[in-house]
């Protein structure tokens, strides 16, 4: 058995993105151009949307959305209390205030009870997060969200080719945003993605993404020439970005195969693990994406997390953590608002005894039998010094 280091995550390139980006770089069209509309169609085709827009990341992609929906000061948006800060940093871009909601202890998704409850006159949205790739209850949350006149917005960050009933992960809101870091299901080095069937709204977002344009670069009659009717950002992808993006569309197919294969062979081998729970990646209507494992350790904290994955990394495991607190406790959001522990229960369990496993396509053959055995000696240690 080998002992090579197995890394949580890693970029999953090869010649074809280095052609495609000296294609790119060989040529004189760096920023505005022809391969990142390419890019937006092919996404857009993938996820069934009707309209596609590549923006500079996945977080670029949610404030747009709230901003072009003119979200603002006086307005209330609900988030899930355990996400990348990210989703939350949005709504506070807009000067607007995330109404926090804990989520469920069978997925890590909101609780859609605790948005039917949180809902009020001052609410304009709802940001759910398809926690680790499984889709929310999304039709319970968008008919609660209607009542009110709010609209829905996914965070699909992790949810890349992710289903709720038949549909995919983007098309089940008003909007979805994805996120194409180095290391999730695709990659445009940095990047994201907003994909809607709103015309009115992708122009709004296409025209925000790029300071507030009256013409987009290729529109222009005279070149240099344009007018500011609105007010805009700079969160444009650029042409190489787009090159890599467009590049790894063709192969997510195969590599979600294979995610899904890894991530029944490991939690069929953990299952013998009484003190692991790991969450169904099929739920109702929801498919996963199978972004990662998740390793949910008990509540009571019997076992210590820490201790846990200090061990798996002394056998050369990597893991992550997803994700390390519930955003309301974090520093900047409980000094603002006055949270304190006690008040997400489910999130802060989730924060604090959970371990995320590899299973993308970069894992070795072996990486099922070294987890499982790593986790097994891993808790008989602590158990031992506790």
């Amino acid at each position: 058995m080998s002992d090579e280091m197995i890394p949580f995550g890693q970029p999953l390139l090869d010649q074809t993105e280095i052609d495609a980006v000296v294609k790119v770089l060989s040529g004189p069209i760096l920023a505005h151009g022809p391969v990142c509309m390419e890019f937006e169609n092919a996404f857009a085709a993938r996820a069934g949307a009707e309209h596609a827009i590549s923006v500079s990341s996945g977080t670029a992609g949610l404030h747009l959305c709230l901003f072009a929906n003119t979200v603002g000061p006086g307005d209330e948006v609900i988030v899930p209390a355990i996400t990348h800060v990210a989703t939350a940093h949005a709504v506070e871009y807009c000067g607007a205030k995330p109404a926090f909601v804990d989520v469920d202890p069978t997925s890590g998704n909101i609780n859609p009870e605790g948005v039917a409850a949180t809902l009020n006159e001052r609410t304009r949205a709802v940001m759910v997060v398809h926690f680790l790739g499984l889709p929310c209850e999304m039709d319970s949350i968008n008919a609660a969200a209607a009542k009110v006149g709010a609209f829905v917005i996914e965070d699909a960050a992790l949810a890349v080719d992710a289903t709720y009933g038949g549909k995919k992960a983007g098309t089940l809101a008003r909007a979805g945003c994805f996120s194409f870091y180095p290391i999730k299901h695709m990659t445009s080095i940095e990047g994201g993605m907003v994909t809607t069937d709103d015309a009115g709204l992708a122009s709004s977002i296409r025209q925000r993404k790029a300071f507030g344009y009256d013409r987009s670069h290729e529109a222009r009659v005279k070149p240099g020439i344009y007018d500011v009717t609105m007010l805009g950002y700079n969160y444009r992808m650029n042409e190489v970005e787009g090159a890599v993006g467009l590049a790894q569309i063709g192969k997510l197919d195969e590599r979600l195969k294979i995610r899904r294969r890894n991530y029944h062979a490991l939690k069929n081998a953990l299952a013998e693990l009484d003190e692991i729970t790991v969450f169904e990646p099929t739920q109702g209507k929801a498919q996963s994406s199978f972004y990662c494992l998740n390793a949910v350790l008990p509540r009571d904290g019997s076992l210590d997390r820490d201790t846990i994955a200090a061990e798996l990394k002394a056998r050369n495991i990597g893991t992550s953590v997803h994700y390390p607190g519930a955003v309301p406790l974090m520093t900047y959001y409980r000094e603002k608002y006055g949270y304190r522990a006690g008040q997400f229960p489910v999130a802060e369990w989730l924060a604090a005894q959970t371990i995320s496993l590899p299973v993308a396509p970069h894992v070795p053959d072996d990486f099922v039998k070294r987890i499982a055995d790593a986790m097994k000696a891993a808790i008989h240690k602590t158990r031992m010094a506790s």
